[in-house]
């Protein structure tokens, strides 16, 4: 995988996050400007150059190798609970049918939305034989704190501390993916679903190590190992939609 380094240069002005409660303050609260800034670690602001050893360049789900199965299974992440599990076994390497939904951080209102999203589509892939599996960047007691707020089922939930998985599957990471990038803008389109995530949501689940912030999600199709649907989200908030995943998974026959 392909290493950089993120200079100064490459970095536009840091907008001013107070914008987003002024302009629409129905959707965020007045405290959302200390949530979106928590969002980027201070030291990527003040720094004349930042240097970030695993930032992934990789342009598009194509590049993924043809045994990306095999490579993400052997990835050890961790329940909600704490207990460590392995991606094979998590569902039927063989015909298993499994939506595997990367968040970003558990801390990031995106993440939450996201994962409401998918609870309430939970039905939906369980009547089609899928496996539903939602990671997310932090530590399992992080992991727990928006299962618990949100809510959201601790059985489909899993944390990756190390960022293991979204190295191996090569998604997004960086400033300028976290809030320069133009899909980031889609966050603006789901109003309704973004004032609810507020009735719960909490800062405290954001990750200890603030460099984890800047890592972009993804969502995936297998079937066995077999890699059905890719989809890298290039911006903060830009998830795969939903109707492509169902699309894939939910009208397929599950042997």
């Amino acid at each position: 995988m392909a290493n950089s380094a993120i200079s100064a240069k490459s970095i536009q002005p840091l907008p001013n996050l107070s914008f987003f409660s002024s302009k629409y303050p129905k959707l965020f609260p007045s405290s959302s400007s200390s949530i979106f800034s928590s969002m980027i670690p201070s030291r990527c602001l003040s720094s004349p150059t930042i240097t970030k050893p695993r930032v992934v360049t990789r342009a598009s789900a194509s590049d993924l190798s043809e045994n990306i199965g095999e490579l993400l299974g052997d990835v050890s992440i961790f329940t909600a609970a704490g207990e460590p599990v392995l991606f094979k076994d998590l569902w039927d390497q063989k015909e298993g049918m499994a939506v595997v939904a990367l968040l970003r951080h558990f801390g990031c209102p995106c993440s939450w939305e996201l994962a409401s999203s998918l609870k309430g589509s939970k039905d939906k892939f369980e009547a089609a034989g899928v496996k539903l599996i939602a990671v997310g960047v932090g530590t399992p007691n992080k992991a727990r704190i928006l299962a618990e707020r949100l809510p959201f089922p601790m059985e489909y939930l899993y944390a990756d501390p190390d960022r293991k998985a979204y190295d191996v599957l090569g998604l997004y990471y960086g400033l300028g993916r976290t809030f320069f990038n133009p899909a980031s803008a889609k966050v603006f389109s789901r109003f309704d679903a973004y004032r609810e995530v507020f009735k719960t949501y909490t800062i405290k689940a954001t990750p200890d190590d603030r460099s984890s912030v800047l890592q972009q999600g993804g969502t995936f199709v297998f079937r066995g190992k077999q890699l059905l649907y890719a989809r890298k989200d290039e911006g903060t908030g830009d998830h795969a939609p939903l109707d492509d995943v169902f699309e894939v998974c939910c009208k397929l026959p599950v042997a």
